[in-house]
């Protein structure tokens, strides 16, 4: 990574565990290796954000308001607020997959899939994208489990090199994402084995490993990177929706698919020795 201004910089991180991951915010300060308070107060907001989310949210614990509402517990009135925005945000994804997400199919409403990047997003917009007007602050990002959203200031040439891991060798990487201001999501069996399932048939996917796809905002791409894994490897149907920047399919026998905008720019066969690269750009 490099910074187009030419005073010293320093990060400053901030890590915390929260929705069973962690979460973690980088801040990349001009100026003398000092603590900053406003950049600190901004990722204690963040924070404070994403535990009452994960409160409203959470579908393995029993407490949180999703789970109480599928008892019938608690009624949809009577929860957080939040819960009938990703209400209708699940709606429209819904319809937008033609049903590859849908967050009723288990009989009760589970948004995984779309809630994480939507809460990562609306916090990182609400706390840290405002540092961006406070030109110590060269770059900001949030980082849940992987997945980023990314903040870069207008005079600062700073490019934010994402790794992408490789599904088939654990801390490897498979490929690099430049960004400057944007958000990638990574779905796949690496880090928990299967668990993303298709509403239409209630089974596991299979014959992909990992998707990874780029877009303005971690809520599209956390959407469309759980669409992808369900699609499977051989459907990119549904790229002319999604509006996507770019992304990386990987299928179990080591077959990638690479596309920029709506566009397929790369197909590889069966490679056992897979050879990273680089993904999108200017």
């Amino acid at each position: 990574m490099a910074a187009a201004r030419s005073a010293a910089f320093h990060w400053l991180v901030d890590v915390e565990q929260i929705m069973g991951m962690p979460i973690s915010i980088h801040t990349l300060i001009e100026g003398p290796a000092t603590t900053d308070s406003v950049v600190q107060d901004a990722a204690r907001r963040c924070f404070d954000d994403l535990r009452q989310v994960d409160r409203v949210f959470s579908p393995f614990d029993p407490r949180s308001d999703i789970r109480r509402i599928a008892r019938g517990e608690l009624r949809d009135s009577d929860a957080a607020p939040m819960l009938a925005e990703v209400r209708e945000l699940c709606d429209q994804a819904r319809d937008a997959t033609g049903g590859l997400f849908d967050a009723g199919w288990k009989g009760w409403f589970d948004p995984t899939g779309l809630v994480k990047g939507w809460a990562v997003e609306q916090v990182a917009r609400r706390h840290l994208e405002p540092l961006m007007t406070d030109r110590r602050v060269a770059a900001v990002g949030i980082n849940a489990g992987g997945d980023v959203q990314l903040f870069t200031h207008p005079d600062s040439s700073w490019i934010w090199n994402v790794g992408i891991a490789d599904p088939r060798a654990s801390g490897e990487i498979i490929a690099t994402l430049p960004v400057s201001t944007g958000a990638i999501a990574t779905s796949g069996t690496a880090e928990r084995g299967p668990h993303i399932i298709d509403p239409r048939t209630g089974k596991h996917t299979t014959g992909i490993l990992s998707a990874t796809v780029e877009a303005d905002s971690l809520t599209r791409a956390d959407l469309w990177a759980t669409t992808a894994m369900i699609a499977g490897f051989d459907d990119l149907s549904w790229l002319d929706s999604a509006g996507t920047s770019t992304g990386l399919l990987v299928a179990a026998d080591g077959r990638t698919r690479r596309w920029l905008g709506a566009t397929e720019i790369m197909v590889t066969a069966h490679d056992p020795d897979f050879i990273t690269g680089v993904i999108g750009g200017a």
